[in-house]
């Protein structure tokens, strides 16, 4: 395939209408569109619209991605539910993200070429796998962002002493591990802020006792508010809920009990990862190469066992061999003279051995190609 691109868009908040539809069908006819999606890929050509303003109008997520490398992943949030200074805090020297506002939405645009990958695919599965981004940040989870600024930590931009703006960013959920398999982001820098935990909400069954309490105890009013509005379909008062919870759990920073980290401590614990994770494969490839050496010393063993227990019928079988006059039969021939060679050296009695191999010689000195091959016995 020489050249090919996937778009995909998602609808969460608002389902697309009629007339929003023929809107988008106007700008493909081969696309799939549904009331929440857009999907279409192109092996020839290109897509005639503008993605950014797909999702100012239309969608609250968009993945797109091409067999040369570009990647590009956008999200949209209600401006109201998310804050915009705390998120452009993470982003300050990381280029290929940009945060913006799209009336009352605030769109996060994250896009990279070149990104190396090691199996290739059709792309249809991404988006479903980093969809739940958007409901995390939502809820107060800010290791979307983390991640973003460690990709500007692999591109060498900071200092050594730039500290890390989340205590870390363990456990991993399996959208967060999605993103940093899109972006190939480095594997050891992730595991290395994944040492630390990102708070109290990233272990949910660790936290259910501390969430209740927290519930417990909101105001009448309060919860009467988040009642209501789940009661009348609000999309987000689930996130919202989240969100408070997570602030109300979250020690203030100067609390914490565990130090930030700074870029050279992610670093130099990032190589400390990579060196033994290349030492264990390094062992294991070690382990594996003895293993099939054993095993055909075993099978080369058990090779000469057989031909020393059939005798003279291996003679006859080599003058067979070689009467054939072809490529197949001299080869065949040339390796039951090594194996016999080398039950003969076992033995401490190579002088039989080459007697009769001399014997070969001069019986078949006119068959050019065998000499040949014998000549490599020595």
């Amino acid at each position: 395939m020489s050249e090919y691109q996937y778009y995909e868009f998602q609808a969460i908040d608002r389902p697309l209408g009629g007339a929003d539809q023929e809107a988008l069908r106007a700008l493909s006819t081969r696309a799939r569109i549904t009331a929440t999606s857009f999907t279409n890929s192109y092996e020839w050509g290109d897509f005639k619209g503008d993605p950014a303003k797909l999702m100012e109008n239309w969608f609250d997520l968009h993945l797109y991605l091409a067999n040369w490398g570009s990647r590009r992943l956008m999200i949209r949030w209600p401006v109201h539910l998310v804050d915009r200074n705390l998120l452009d805090a993470f982003l300050g020297e990381v280029d290929g993200a940009e945060l913006r506002r799209a009336g009352q939405n605030l769109i996060l645009d994250t896009a990279f070429d070149e990104v190396e990958v090691q199996d290739w695919d059709d792309g249809s599965s991404w988006l479903a796998a980093l969809a739940p981004l958007r409901a995390d940040v939502l809820g107060g989870d800010l290791r979307l962002f983390y991640l973003l600024w460690l990709s500007a930590v692999e591109a060498d931009v900071f200092e050594p002493d730039e500290l890390e703006p989340l205590p870390g960013i363990g456990p991993m959920t399996g959208a967060l591990e999605a993103f940093v398999e899109f972006f190939n982001i480095d594997r050891d820098l992730v595991a290395t802020a994944a040492e630390r935990g990102a708070g109290p909400l990233a272990d949910k069954q660790a936290s259910s006792k501390a969430v209740k309490s927290v519930i417990a105890a909101m105001t009448g009013p309060k919860k009467t508010s988040f009642l209501t509005r789940l009661f009348d379909g609000d999309a987000h008062v689930g996130n919202e809920l989240r969100a408070l919870v997570r602030q109300r759990l979250t020690p203030p920073t100067e609390t914490r009990a565990v130090p930030v980290r700074t870029v050279g401590d992610l670093r130099a614990r990032a190589k400390a990862i990579r060196q033994a994770r290349e030492r264990a494969l390094a062992e294991k490839a070690a382990a594996e190469r003895k293993r099939r050496e054993e095993e055909t010393e075993r099978s080369h063993r058990a090779q000469l066992d057989a031909i020393a227990r059939r005798g003279e019928t291996v003679w006859r079988e080599i003058e067979t061999e070689i009467e054939r006059r072809n490529a197949t039969g001299y080869d065949r021939a040339t390796s039951l003279l090594l194996d016999l060679m080398a039950i003969s050296k076992e033995k401490g009695a190579p002088e039989d051995f080459l007697g009769r191999l001399q014997e070969i010689r001069n019986r078949h000195a006119r068959k050019e190609r065998l000499i040949e091959r014998l000549a490599k016995l020595g």
